[in-house]
């Protein structure tokens, strides 16, 4: 099986009519010493209370960089006025530090009314414009106005509505989009999943019509590439710090950084069979 379609699979059973059941993790019961039986739970997740393996607050609650490449391989999930819900797992972010980070929109420490997401607890999305028309999604982190951009997602539920989504904020006629160009982008991501300057300052972990599960193949240190972030302008050393983590061998990740994955294919140790 290839894949993505194993992935696919894993999402079926992660769902069920548009709500998302507890894993089976948070539904097999422990046995305590003394016999009784109590359900599993995990800090990161929501208990079987809420119906839901949604991703918590304490997931959210990590150092910018931590964060950064915790999000990849987790299934970002969107739902429509309608119901319809789209499905999209992160294969690329950028981490951006606060004050110190000369390319973050908080440097210097400084609060303004765009960047005020960035300064709220955990798990808030900062959305912002760029060029006047396309929309970049944040989310925050630890420490004071970090946020992690969210740059690439891998799409596996609702890929036609996206093309329709997407489809709608392009000009003029065009050939249909070919499934690993829906979201690899940041901007792209924002139009194929609906996303604009209304969704600013939300809550991951309360809204209604956007929020996270967990991937169930989640990528190992040696599956992640750490580079450059693209498009930062000349920013001294902060144009060359790898805060740019993507997952290596995906084809929905936006820009492939080829050297750095032959640097990291030679430090790979040969396997004597």
């Amino acid at each position: 099986m290839s894949r993505k379609r194993k992935l696919l699979a894993q999402l079926s059973a992660l769902q069920s009519n548009s709500s998302i059941p507890p894993s089976d993790a948070l539904k097999s019961p422990t046995t305590t010493p003394d016999g009784n039986s109590s359900p599993k739970s995990s800090k990161y997740f929501v208990t079987e209370k809420k119906q839901s393996s949604q991703l918590e607050a304490d997931f959210f609650n990590q150092p910018c960089i931590s964060l950064a490449k915790s999000f990849l391989g987790q299934i970002l999930v969107r739902k429509l006025p309608d119901g319809r819900e789209l499905w999209g797992r992160i294969v690329e972010t950028e981490a951006y530090l606060g004050g110190e980070d000369e390319a973050s929109h908080s440097k210097g420490g400084k609060q303004t009314q765009r960047n005020a997401a960035m300064f709220m607890k955990p798990g808030t999305l900062y959305v912002y414009q760029i060029y006047g028309i396309y929309f970049c999604v944040n989310v925050s982190s630890q420490g004071e106005g970090a946020a992690v951009l969210l740059r690439s997602l891998e799409p596996l539920q609702g890929l036609d509505v996206m093309r329709e989504l997407r489809s709608t904020s392009r000009k003029g006629p065009a050939k249909p989009l070919k499934d690993w160009q829906l979201c690899n982008g940041p901007s792209k991501l924002c139009q194929a999943f609906g996303i604009d300057k209304a969704f600013d300052q939300r809550d991951l972990t309360q809204d209604a019509a956007i929020w996270m599960v967990p991937g169930q193949e989640l990528p190992g240190e040696q599956d992640v590439v750490a580079t450059t972030r693209i498009g930062i302008g000349n920013r001294g050393e902060w144009s060359q710090k790898p805060l740019r983590f993507y997952l290596r061998g995906n084809k929905f990740v936006s820009v492939v950084d080829k050297k750095m994955e032959r640097e990291m294919a030679g430090m790979e140790p040969i396997s004597c069979s």
